[in-house]
């Protein structure tokens, strides 16, 4: 079995080769802004069987996103979790020159880091 972030792309793509999708990109970025707040009202209901049923509906259209501009989802999130790792680590670096414990470092100061290491990426160090 496929991994479901794949699994919803070719679902998507199936559905648009018989004319179930949006002509253009708008379409799915308005169904993505309103799969967003349904999360938003399920979450400020603090209903769990809804979050999790909007964060799924949240996925999906994100998936179908992805199809529309041609990248596949499954290789973004890659991308996007070896920037977090990377990322992450120059925050750890970071706490540990400044002598600042794991679990002691403020919120502002990790987000420092944290910004710090985007720079660092933008830059190509």
């Amino acid at each position: 079995d496929a991994p479901a972030l794949q699994r919803a792309e070719r679902l998507s793509e199936k559905a648009s080769r018989i004319g179930f999708d949006w002509p253009d990109i708008s379409g799915v970025k308005d169904k993505l802004q309103e799969e967003l707040r349904e999360l938003d009202e399920a979450v400020a209901a603090k209903d769990r069987a809804a979050m999790e049923h909007e964060l799924g509906d949240v996925l999906f259209a994100m998936a179908n996103l992805a199809r529309h501009l041609g990248i596949a989802p499954e290789d973004a999130l890659r991308g996007a979790n070896r920037r977090f790792t990377s990322r992450f680590h120059v925050v750890e670096q970071g706490l540990e020159r400044q002598g600042i414990a794991f679990g002691e470092a403020t919120l502002a100061q990790m987000d420092e880091l944290w910004n710090e290491a985007k720079r660092a990426e933008k830059e190509g160090r």
